[in-house]
């Protein structure tokens, strides 16, 4: 089901992160970022990024619909699909903080990157080889 950027399985992720994106804080950048989680219990979580003036403080779209999912009772394992979005003209993965965080859920993760003209498929995995999680604390 999402192994095909183009499926129609992506679209309610798609739309949650461009709506996401809308309400995304960057008075600094202007570089909005809207992410979409996908649940194993089929809930969709968004998040946008939120800058701020001292910037390190700044919060990506994706380790914020990270947490809200988290709030919502999400446990490693039940991350199922994620989306970011930009309106750049190049697609724009997720940071390396951001595949880090996403890989203690999901290292297997389906993530589409998309903007307005173009989709592009990748695994987790494949964008944070040899990530470090819970099992390298074993």
């Amino acid at each position: 089901m999402f192994d095909d950027p183009q499926s129609p399985a992506w679209t309610p992720l798609l739309e949650a992160a461009w709506r996401a994106r809308s309400n995304a804080y960057a008075p600094y950048s202007h570089f909005q970022v809207g992410a979409a989680l996908l649940t194993a219990s089929h809930g969709i979580v968004g998040g946008c990024n939120v800058e701020n003036a001292a910037y390190p403080v700044t919060l990506c779209a994706e380790r914020g619909a990270l947490s809200a999912a988290v709030a919502a009772g999400l446990q490693p394992g039940d991350l199922v699909a994620a989306v970011v979005v930009t309106d750049s003209p190049k697609l724009t993965p997720p940071c390396g903080a951001c595949r880090q965080a996403l890989a203690e859920f999901a290292e297997g993760l389906p993530v589409l990157l998309a903007n307005r003209n173009t989709r592009m498929l990748h695994r987790l995995e494949d964008l944070l080889p040899h990530s470090f999680t819970g099992r390298n604390l074993q």
